[in-house]
């Protein structure tokens, strides 16, 4: 992937300590991200998750909590909710689960530029949406979200640690 120099500039030397985490309705991958970088990240870090299109004030879907919870994290207090500007301004980090998420989110704020990027961004995927699909698609989505957060992990320990 080809970076501006203000990509390259914000990656590398922005600490990042509010991040956001995006999907379509915020009910099954975009909390599921969350979570994991609550978890891995521990205190000292602000995570949130919001939806292009979210199902507002709805929990994480059952299939996802259920998934989660075999990975001993409790999803239960989630409430899905829409993206803002607010929660945009908020955030040092975006990390959409798709390319198209990304497009939506600069075409409509411009200024988002060089701190919107995919979740799969290290491997060049999106992460399926598994909404209203069997639970092996849920099972996939959990996959690759929490094979993709370590990576995501060490680059906000890592602009930590370049202040």
């Amino acid at each position: 992937m080809i970076f501006s120099w203000f990509n390259l500039f914000f990656y590398y030397y922005t600490v990042m300590k509010n991040i956001l985490v995006v999907c379509t309705g915020n009910i099954c991958r975009s909390p599921t991200g969350e979570y994991l970088l609550k978890k891995e990240l521990g205190p000292g870090f602000n995570v949130m998750s919001a939806g292009l299109g979210a199902l507002v004030d709805n929990p994480a879907h059952e299939i996802s909590q259920k998934i989660a919870l075999q990975h001993g994290i409790d999803m239960s207090a989630h409430r899905a909710r829409q993206i803002n500007l607010d929660i945009l301004k908020w955030a040092d980090l975006i990390l959409v689960m798709e390319n198209g998420h990304k497009r939506e989110l600069l075409h409509k704020y411009p200024w988002l530029d060089g701190k919107v990027f995919r979740y799969g961004e290290s491997h060049q995927v999106d992460i399926p949406d598994p909404y209203r699909r069997p639970e092996n698609a849920f099972v996939l989505a959990w996959n690759f979200i929490s094979k993709l957060t370590p990576y995501w992990v060490e680059k906000i320990r890592q602009s930590e640690a370049a202040k």
